[in-house]
């Protein structure tokens, strides 16, 4: 596997698509920084980091609102092949301040509205709507 976020992100692309409520992805630091960034901004219900015995889990527990699930669309922006950095004041409002980007700053993975707040830039990660 190439991108491991990509594949994340697809994955929770696919199982809100199925009317899954929870998945399982490979475990990584960054992939649970991005997970607790969905959770405090409401896009996913729970996650949990489960131990298998060899590397581990990351379990999502997805939100859903009237049977639809309230992740409509993510997409990944900083590829492996074009990496995308964005500074303080170029950092894009996502459907008008209705949707999140996500960022890798240097004080951590953060969303727009708190990488604006602390006039940080970064690597431009994921957009959530």
């Amino acid at each position: 596997m190439n991108d491991p976020v990509a594949d994340m992100l697809t994955r929770i692309r696919n199982a809100g698509r199925a009317g899954h409520k929870r998945i399982d992805i490979p475990i990584s630091k960054f992939k649970t920084e991005i997970a607790r960034l969905l959770q405090d901004n409401h896009y996913i219900q729970d996650y949990k980091v489960l131990d298998d015995g060899r590397h581990g889990r990351l379990r999502l527990y997805l939100k859903y609102h009237d049977n639809a699930p309230v992740i409509r669309e993510i997409r990944r922006i900083s590829k492996p092949g074009l990496r995308r950095y964005v500074k303080a004041r170029e950092i894009p409002r996502v459907k008008n301040g209705l949707g999140m980007a996500i960022l890798s700053t240097p004080r951590g993975v953060m969303s727009d509205r708190e990488a604006r707040r602390q006039r940080l830039g970064g690597e431009y990660i994921a957009q959530v709507w």
